[in-house]
């Protein structure tokens, strides 16, 4: 199959995107350029006016600030973002209907309040940041010994909070250290206090709930003559009742994935984010479940999201979920569009808008069946939509506090971070994929070079069951994992 050099999105598309290096004087989609174009970036197809809207994926992504000429390269230089503040949105149901499909299978970690665990580690948690160092001095003692029974990791997740805060920061911290303590694929957790912070083990308890109690310890380092030895101890203990838990057979619809993108170039909303949205569809169709985090780079986009809503109920969820996140920027003297990164202009990006519509591709076209807050925990079967920001680090941690048993993680420029959930890196592009195969899983730029999305969703959805049974994810293989909680207030 001959390979396309460039792409119109939409009918009513006036830029067209180069899908390789293109050079002035080169015939594209019925133009002449009038200049070379880089690989994601846009050119216009006909003349847009000073003023006039710059239209791809056939929705205005921004507003020309001069007069562009056929041929001619569509960026920064030239066109800027049209976003404001809070809106009033209408309730326009589009909701399609969805076919059920049987469900695939694997094997996984049936855990004992039915959820199902795809990995069976042992997961250390501080918290406060003072004892970090005490649960990476603990995990390098305990790793020999989860390797000798066959588990498939142990991992801290060091961060710097849990004392000195206050308000929604010290609940946000709480919350995301509990639901973290609560994720089915830990097969144990040693919860490591100092004995003197703000997130005090009892209350921790407490946030943390119902979760079985013979796969939580909890430990006080001011309670204890030796907290390394202890947290050994205790761990120990936590790798030999996780020994004893076996892969059994379990279904997609088991499934909670996270649907992530970061490092994004002007390929991410034409290969990965629509491969990876076509795969969501057929989870949540297979009655498994997925979630869309991200919320600023949803501006411009979120009326396609929120008109999928199920009910009236979750779309005005929805919507003050996008408008209580535009007054977070107000507040903040910071302007509402002013998101897309120094390597996504680089890469062809060139508004908020331009971003959030291949951004939200990631979500496919199923329903919206449930809108969470930050640190809630998902409960309906199907596309949830998660209240977290763009920052990779923070919003796949909310993702997996959520509990996404597996994180998709769409890029075009690629990123080493892991969740601490198995993180797969999808690449938009083919180059990246060669150039950093000890980073990147599955490779989506083959949709640029003629493959079609269909068969590039099948393809990620065979690999994504292989993980879920057990294959690990080149962040795993490298030892990557981590948080970050979102902070927004004082620090005393």
């Amino acid at each position: 199959m001959e390979e396309k050099k460039s792409l119109k999105i939409h009918e009513s598309d006036n830029v067209g995107v180069a899908l390789s290096e293109l050079s002035a004087g080169d015939e594209c989609l019925g133009v002449t350029l009038r200049e070379r174009i880089q690989r994601g970036h846009k050119f216009a197809l006909s003349e847009i006016g000073k003023g006039e809207s710059v239209i791809k994926y056939g929705q205005p992504i921004g507003r020309a600030t001069t007069d562009i000429g056929a041929g001619e390269w569509v960026h920064t230089h030239d066109m800027e973002t049209a976003l404001t503040g809070r809106r009033e949105y209408k309730y326009e149901p589009e909701i399609r209907a969805q076919e059920p499909c049987e469900p695939l299978g694997f094997y996984g970690y049936r855990r004992a309040d039915g959820r199902v665990g795809i990995r069976n580690e042992i997961w250390i948690i501080p918290l406060v940041g003072c004892v970090n160092d005490v649960c990476g001095q603990i995990e390098e003692r305990v790793r020999p010994v989860a390797e000798r029974l066959g588990l498939d990791g142990v991992h801290h997740f060091a961060h710097p909070y849990g004392c000195s805060q206050l308000g929604d920061d010290h609940e946000n911290t709480r919350r995301i250290l509990a639901d973290l303590a609560g994720h089915p694929n830990a097969g144990g957790v040693l919860c490591v206090s100092l004995g003197c912070e703000n997130n005090t083990p009892g209350d921790f308890r407490k946030a943390v709930g119902d979760a079985p109690g013979d796969r939580i310890r909890y430990m006080v380092c001011q309670d204890v003559t030796d907290e390394v030895e202890e947290g050994v101890r205790l761990c120990t203990e936590l790798c030999e009742l996780a020994s004893g838990d076996r892969r059994t057979e379990c279904s997609a619809g088991d499934l909670v994935i996270g649907l992530k993108c970061g490092g994004s170039d002007g390929l991410s909303g034409i290969t990965a984010n629509p491969v990876v949205g076509r795969l969501s569809d057929r989870i949540t169709a297979m009655g498994g479940t997925t979630i869309l985090t991200e919320v600023p780079e949803m501006f411009g986009a979120e009326e396609s999201l929120m008109n999928r809503a199920g009910s009236r109920e979750l779309f005005e969820k929805a919507a003050d979920m996008v408008n209580g996140f535009k007054e977070y920027f107000i507040s903040h003297g910071q302007p509402v569009g002013e998101n897309p990164s120094p390597g996504n202009r680089e890469g062809g990006i060139t508004t908020l808008e331009d971003k959030s519509l291949g951004c939200v591709q990631k979500g496919g076209t199923s329903p919206v069946r449930g809108v969470l807050g930050y640190g809630d925990t998902v409960g309906a079967k199907g596309l949830n939509m998660l209240c977290a920001p763009g920052n990779d680090l923070v919003s796949s941690t909310a993702l997996a506090a959520a509990g996404a048993q597996m994180v998709l993680f769409t890029t075009g420029r690629g990123t080493p971070f892991s969740s601490p959930a198995p993180t797969v890196k999808i690449s938009t592009n083919t180059a990246l994929y060669n150039k950093k195969r000890n980073w990147i899983d599955f490779n989506a730029g083959v949709v640029a070079e003629g493959t079609c999305i269909d068969d590039a969703a099948d393809d990620l959805l065979e690999y994504v069951l292989r993980v879920a049974g057990g294959e690990r994810t080149c962040s795993e293989r490298n030892g990557q994992h981590g948080i970050a909680i979102w902070k927004n207030g004082v620090t005393l």
